[in-house]
């Protein structure tokens, strides 16, 4: 059984970490692996109640490898910690199958009060350098969480979770392929009829400012859809509107001028105070130097 998740292990380390070249490699030179196989028994001996002897030996891993595992903690399958150093996995935590953390991530807790204290991590969840996630919170599956973010509420499950506090950035479940592609289209068809970079602006895009960017195309979109519908009926009353809607456009050379004004005027308001000072300095010097005056009279 051992044996058995030794390979387990080996081989997500190879599906996870590019870096990983061959079986030996990885067998002697990722620390993160160590000190997971080396819980397992410190985890064994804990359930033995052999308490003082399973915390001696996660001692003694944590100054092996830089990885603090607590003997108490419960890890499934194929758990991987990459690079390890720094990662504290607190008594009461609770991780599931194929997990990846990487190198200063913290499971700890916010209370000294005893029971169910550190985070529950469903199967497939992954966690960025530095990251903390403190209480006894629940982070769904294949739910991501952003490097040095700090986590202090419960994650549904596949979100991706940034900042300090953590939030939410990419939440609600993405559309079909199809109506995402064509909302997509819309997006980009109604910013460059308006001089917009339609750049970074998609349905999928985890970026918050980019996401409020593309919900006011959206809308745009709209308003001007119900404007072409309203112009059509007042034509077909016998008006005549919307024949000519004047583009919006912003010439480069307009940009490349005021650039220019904006620089000369910088440059003269640097030179004005530095001529001043120059003044200001020769009054002084011949203030300070009277004799230096009647030998050039």
């Amino acid at each position: 059984m051992l044996f058995r998740g030794i390979r387990e292990d080996i081989a997500s380390v190879y599906e996870r970490d590019p870096a990983a070249r061959h079986f030996f490699e990885v067998l002697t030179n990722y620390p993160g692996l160590h000190a997971i196989w080396i819980h397992r028994i410190s985890h064994r001996l804990w359930q033995w109640r052999l308490r003082w002897l399973a915390r001696w030996i996660s001692t003694i891993a944590r100054w092996l490898t830089g990885v603090e595992i607590h003997p108490g903690a419960r890890i499934g399958r194929r758990f991987f910690i990459d690079h390890g150093m720094g990662v504290v996995i607190g008594e009461t935590a609770e991780i599931g199958d194929d997990c990846t953390l990487y190198h200063g991530v913290t499971l700890g807790g916010t209370s000294w009060k005893a029971g169910k204290r550190h985070p529950t991590l469903a199967n497939g969840v992954v966690i960025g350098a530095g990251a903390k996630v403190l209480g006894p919170l629940q982070i769904g599956e294949n739910a991501r969480i952003g490097s040095n973010s700090v986590v202090v509420r419960d994650v549904p499950a596949g979100v991706t979770v940034v900042g300090i506090p953590g939030r939410i950035v990419a939440s609600q479940p993405q559309p079909p392929s199809d109506d995402r592609n064509h909302v997509d289209d819309k997006r980009e068809a109604i910013a460059k009829k308006y001089g917009f970079d339609a750049y970074a602006v998609s349905t999928d895009n985890p970026d918050p400012v980019a996401t409020s960017i593309g919900r006011m195309l959206d809308h745009m979109h709209v308003l001007d859809e119900r404007v072409v519908e309203m112009c059509k009926a007042i034509n077909r009353m016998g008006g005549d509107v919307c024949s000519d809607v004047p583009k919006i456009e912003l010439e480069t050379d307009d940009f490349v001028a005021a650039e220019r004004a904006a620089a000369e005027q910088r440059s003269t308001a640097d030179a004005k105070p530095d001529a001043s000072a120059g003044t200001q300095g020769s009054e002084e010097t011949a203030k300070s130097n009277p004799r230096s005056e009647t030998d050039k009279k």
